[in-house]
């Protein structure tokens, strides 16, 4: 196994990450980036480069006056994210299973065995195997752009999918349904996998209309 130097601003990036997605920094209040350089023990370009690259993925937003703000959960953005998905997602799974390479069945299933380890979890890791898990399902399609933008869409819609896991028994819903959609994935049934990854992700989507308000 190669070591894997990471810079301070990756390190940053992944440290902001992982307290914006544990909801420990506070949507709509400005960041202070001199306390929160001292605290990483970073310097404000490393730290400026990470909360650049969250603003690019859609969890922060900048604004002239006020700098850096954690961009607040919203039902409307959540309709628009789990919408995206749904007419995305479901049929370049699809694809993707016909066209899977056994190198890509190695790959899905190794994703889905460390998704099965952590099926108890509500932790940043976990949200992020679980959008390592459905994109690895629709990158043999080899359709790039809209990979790239199921990419964006997932990281968008990490926070929610935390939220939705929070109540009791939801983890085990979830794992169910995966491995429902893994079977069939594997077993290169593209109608059934289309089929479960709508209703696995309208499903979601119907959970967070009665846990988020406007």
């Amino acid at each position: 196994m190669s070591i894997v130097v990471k810079t301070l601003s990756e390190q940053a990036y992944e440290i902001i990450r992982e307290r914006i997605l544990a909801n420990d920094m506070f949507p709509a209040k400005p960041i202070r980036q001199d306390a929160l350089s001292q605290d990483l023990g970073v310097s404000k370009i490393p730290l400026r480069e990470a909360l650049t690259r969250l603003e690019q993925d859609g969890l922060l937003v900048s604004h002239p006056n006020r700098g850096f703000i954690v961009r607040p959960l919203s039902l409307a953005e959540a309709e628009d994210v789990f919408q995206l998905r749904t007419t995305l997602e479901p049929e370049a799974a699809a694809q993707g299973c016909k066209k899977a390479t056994e190198e890509d069945k190695a790959k899905v299933t190794e994703i889905f065995k460390r998704l099965q380890s952590m099926a108890n979890e509500i932790t940043p890791e976990a949200v992020t195997v679980n959008r390592e898990f459905h994109l690895a399902l629709s990158a043999p399609a080899g359709r790039n752009i809209t990979q790239e933008l199921l990419f964006k869409v997932h990281l968008l819609s990490e926070r929610y999918v935390r939220k939705h896991l929070e109540p009791p028994d939801r983890e085990a819903d979830a794992y169910r349904e995966h491995e429902e959609i893994y079977a069939a994935w594997m077993n290169k049934e593209p109608k059934k996998v289309k089929k479960l990854l709508k209703e696995h992700t309208q499903s979601t989507l119907e959970d967070l209309r009665g846990e988020l308000f406007e």
